[in-house]
């Protein structure tokens, strides 16, 4: 059975190895190495637990500095296994976010370890870009994105780039790599 200790720590791994370690985002260094992502794991079991839960991580996020906290992880390992469930849940955080006035202060990006972009194959090595150990929702401040990089070219340039980098590496490395990330 799988802690909360446990989830948090490998997820720590991930960010730091994979996403810092292949700089599949260029601004996860200076947040993580400063203690600026809050970690939360929740227990939901079901959609509605998990909204709820993200209700309270995002009401949390908004009323605090972002000198205390940048960025925050919803991570749910208990709900949303299904990859096709998990991506109609993340399209519907939109109306939450509306419902609770966060539009143009908070978005969500979502990682699962079974990411599957459209247009791609399940093992189309660039949905490794996208692929987590546990199902989870990465809360960003608006703000942050635009006060590190507030040139939208550069910004679009994050997804190609990264997944020249997987192929460059490889699916089998990037798998090798996720299986370290979990042991």
């Amino acid at each position: 059975m799988l802690t909360t200790e446990t989830v948090i720590e490998q997820t720590r791994r991930w960010v730091s190895d994979v996403v810092i370690g292949l700089n599949l985002c260029p601004f996860a260094r200076r947040v993580f190495d400063g203690g600026l992502i809050r970690f939360t794991v929740t227990d939901a079991a079901d959609e509605d637990a998990l909204r709820a839960a993200l209700t309270n991580e995002l009401r949390s996020l908004a009323d605090i500095p972002a000198e205390q906290v940048e960025t925050a992880i919803l991570i749910h390992p208990h709900t949303l296994g299904d990859f096709l469930d998990y991506n109609d849940f993340v399209v519907e955080t939109e109306s939450l976010i509306e419902e609770l006035e966060l539009t143009g202060v908070i978005q969500i990006a979502g990682f699962h370890p079974q990411y599957q972009f459209g247009g791609t194959r399940p093992g189309d090595v660039e949905n490794y870009t996208n692929r987590s150990p546990f199902p989870m929702l990465h809360l960003l401040r608006e703000d942050s994105i635009t006060a590190v990089n507030d040139d939208p070219e550069k910004l679009l340039e994050i997804p190609r780039r990264n997944v020249e980098t997987l192929r460059r590496i490889g699916k089998a490395q990037i798998q090798k790599l996720l299986g370290r990330v979990t042991s």
